[in-house]
């Protein structure tokens, strides 16, 4: 039987989501929880591998188990065993063609950027801040030359290891909202460090040190040197995993995200 699980978790706990011998990994708690309310190792394959300090609001992963559990067993069993940090908030029975990573088509991300001259410590790991004015709209117009089939190698962490630069990036929508930009990102796929790439080059423009036409000449180049430094990673979210309908893979609950209300007018 294979079973899917829809995670949130607090990444700032975390050296990112892939398991790690010093065990302080997102893998790493999950399936230590799950290997004690099963009572078997249960190996799981992740939608998308977050970094140190991304947090998620829509992760999925799946396993493969003899088990047979109800669904409220395996979230109310499995959250027992883990740290306030995660949480699993659906679990379902899912056909063997489905695939955490390689049935998904779609992935979205949300970025909270706080903008404002003193820093919160109410936000401190929560979102992104820079401390001067930032013109949205410039942003907007640099995030239009990345829209489309591309080469992303600009946007590229040299660790990375996708087979192919080339993402299908669908769109990146900005929203101001008081002292707070929020954006979206959505594409098929996204590299390493990808988002947060994109994010210090769409900061820097904001910050008027770039005109909106130098984004399309770092995506030109090909090259990451061309391209800002990586912004952090304290506002980034995996919102979302789209797979095919049939499949019947619950939504988020973007709603336990405070600032998830500007995208829930959509």
């Amino acid at each position: 039987m294979r079973i899917a699980l829809g995670l949130q978790y607090d990444g700032a706990a975390f050296c990112g989501w892939q398991a790690q011998p010093h065990g302080n990994t997102v893998q790493n708690v999950l399936e230590r929880a799950l290997e004690q309310f099963a009572q078997v190792s249960l190996p799981t394959v992740v939608a998308g591998r977050t970094d140190t300090g991304v947090h998620a609001l829509g992760q999925v992963v799946h396993f493969d188990t003899q088990l047979d559990r109800a669904e409220f067993s395996w979230v109310r069993g499995v959250n027992a065993f883990l740290p306030p940090s995660v949480s699993v908030q659906w679990a379902k029975p899912v056909p063997p063609t489905f695939h955490a990573r390689f049935a998904a088509f779609e992935r979205t991300y949300f970025y909270v950027l706080y903008v404002h001259p003193v820093r919160s410590p109410m936000l401190a790991r929560r979102a992104g801040w820079v401390h001067t004015a930032l013109d949205v709209e410039r942003m907007r117009k640099a995030a239009g030359y990345l829209i489309g089939e591309h080469d992303f190698s600009s946007f590229r962490s040299s660790d990375c290891q996708a087979k192919t630069p080339v993402k299908h990036l669908y769109a990146i929508d900005i929203v101001e909202h008081g002292p707070f930009v929020h954006l979206r990102f959505r594409a098929n796929a996204f590299l390493h460090h990808m988002v947060r790439n994109i994010m210090g080059c769409l900061v820097s423009v904001g910050r008027r040190r770039h005109p909106a036409r130098w984004m399309a000449e770092v995506l030109a180049a090909r090259e990451r040197k061309h391209a800002a430094p990586t912004f952090m990673p304290d506002g980034l979210y995996l919102a979302q995993v789209g797979y095919p309908d049939d499949f019947g893979v619950p939504p988020p609950n973007l709603a336990s995200l405070p600032f998830s209300e500007v995208w829930n007018r959509d």
